[in-house]
């Protein structure tokens, strides 16, 4: 099972070069990757909010090993032909180590309807769907160059438990990553769910100081230490020190 740092890029952390800073520590502590939440706006207290790609970018400059990505894009609110050019740059920025996530987003914050976006959860699926269609055929030599990771760089989908049809459209892809787990059980029960008969990936998302073995008894093959929506400094600098 894999270990890795995930956290919002607000307040004390919109700072891309803090979290280059932050993914590079956690590389030399061992740490297998560095995720970050992907939001336009977030309720308050959250004030500060940056760009992932650009926060991303930054991370992939700063680091040689851990794989990255965004934890999760709505892919209604993104042209497919863009962020086709944006992930396969990254993909090559990093040599390789770029993972997508995807997902219908969520309207808690406003992020859809205040911006002149497709709100409704169907039409937002539909537009997911599609999306993931046209950046798969993007990859594949509709634009080049294509990406280094090869055959296409992974796409993990969300999926909010214990909602189904969002398991059974990460089936399609490369790993499932399921929000509002209650524990290590419903894990391992959504973990017969996907497919077994190529590589998958299953993932969790704790605090730090949680005990890995039951997740990884679970089937997970990535444990990501999550923190609150405005993390700060010290806290991920002591998670990163803790080690995975």
């Amino acid at each position: 099972m894999k270990r890795a740092i995930f956290v919002a890029p607000f307040d004390e952390l919109s700072d891309p070069r803090l979290c280059a800073e932050l993914a590079a520590a956690a590389e030399r502590r061992g740490f297998d990757g560095f995720f970050v939440w992907d939001h336009i706006r977030y309720s308050a207290p959250v004030r500060d909010v940056s760009d992932p790609w650009i926060v991303l970018a930054a991370v992939a400059a700063a680091t040689t090993r851990i794989e990255l990505g965004p934890m999760v894009t709505p892919l209604s609110r993104r042209r497919p032909h863009k962020l086709a050019r944006e992930t396969v740059t990254l993909d090559r920025l990093s040599g390789g180590r770029l993972v997508l996530g995807v997902g219908l987003g969520s309207d808690n914050h406003g992020e859809f309807t205040d911006f002149g976006e497709v709100s409704a959860p169907r039409e937002r699926a539909q537009l997911l769907d599609a999306g993931l269609d046209r950046l798969a055929a993007y990859w594949a030599g509709e634009l080049s160059p294509p990406p280094v990771r090869q055959p296409r760089i992974p796409v993990w989908v969300a999926a909010r438990y214990p909602n189904r049809r969002p398991v059974r459209r990460a089936a399609r892809w490369d790993g499932l990553f399921p929000i509002d787990l209650p524990g290590p059980d419903a894990l391992a029960e959504l973990a017969a769910e996907v497919p077994h008969d190529r590589p998958f990936d299953l993932v969790a998302t704790e605090p730090a100081g949680t005990n890995p073995e039951p997740w990884s008894a679970a089937g997970a093959t990535w444990l990501l230490t999550g923190f609150s929506r405005s993390p700060t400094e010290a806290e991920v600098r002591d998670a990163i020190a803790a080690g995975p």
